[in-house]
């Protein structure tokens, strides 16, 4: 029998892209949150499982020693390989997932979530400054890269796999943040036959009792985005 996966988690666009997988895959696990705007990410237990003070994180017990996994494309890549699923075998389909699950934790992610930041966090007088319209043109420009590699296919690499997983959560939230799909008919139709999943939906829904009503205390922006080289990064 399958031992549950302890998933560390918060309702957010990176930790929808783990819950995804382990919906699709039917993997039993044990949720638990990690209030980031409580500064969870930064104690001692959590540190010892993500160096990097940032969720999604996995504890998998289904071997002789636990493994623990930080970062949304290695834990990806984990439970692909563990179960078998959604991730080309061949040696083609192989080197194409590898190729676009690094283009998203180095281009994607990092752009929405700077955008995300300067849209969502910035202080008032400081939300449509340089910053954040650098990001939406590279958010923007992420979305062209998107739109020409679905054109003529449904998917990112082959059939439905871990890649649209992980580049599909900051491409749900591009209305919010102030980013039309009007001009990327492949994304939009790629977005919305993904949201139809009952497993991407379950996953979307997961802890959203948990999400932000309203906007950060400054308690909370100061645990999120002030931290120093001693004390970690903001997840």
């Amino acid at each position: 029998m399958t031992k549950p996966i302890d998933f560390y988690y918060w309702p957010t666009p990176n930790g929808w892209k783990v819950a995804i997988m382990l919906e699709e895959c039917a993997l039993p696990y044990r949720l638990i949150p990690v209030n980031i705007g409580k500064g969870e990410q930064f104690t001692p237990e959590f540190l010892a499982i993500s160096p990097n003070n940032r969720m999604p994180a996995i504890v998998d017990h289904d071997g002789s020693e636990p493994v623990s996994v930080f970062e949304s494309g290695a834990i990806l890549l984990h439970l692909a390989e563990k179960t078998g699923r959604f991730m080309a075998n061949d040696k083609q389909g192989r080197k194409e997932t590898l190729e676009w699950l690094f283009w998203q934790v180095g281009n994607q992610g990092p752009m929405a979530g700077q955008l995300s930041h300067f849209r969502n966090y910035a202080p008032e007088g400081e939300k449509d400054g340089y910053a954040r319209k650098r990001y939406i043109r590279e958010y923007e420009r992420c979305l062209e890269v998107t739109e020409r590699r679905l054109d003529g296919r449904d998917y990112l690499v082959g059939e439905y796999s871990i890649v649209d997983m992980i580049c599909w959560p900051w491409v749900l939230i591009a209305k919010a943040m102030d980013v039309s799909l009007d001009a990327y008919p492949n994304v939009a139709r790629w977005r919305r036959m993904i949201k139809e999943r009952p497993a991407v939906q379950r996953a979307v829904d997961l802890g959203k009792e948990l999400r932000r009503e309203a906007p950060p205390t400054p308690e909370e922006r100061r645990i999120l985005f002030n931290q120093t080289k001693d004390e970690g990064a903001d997840a």
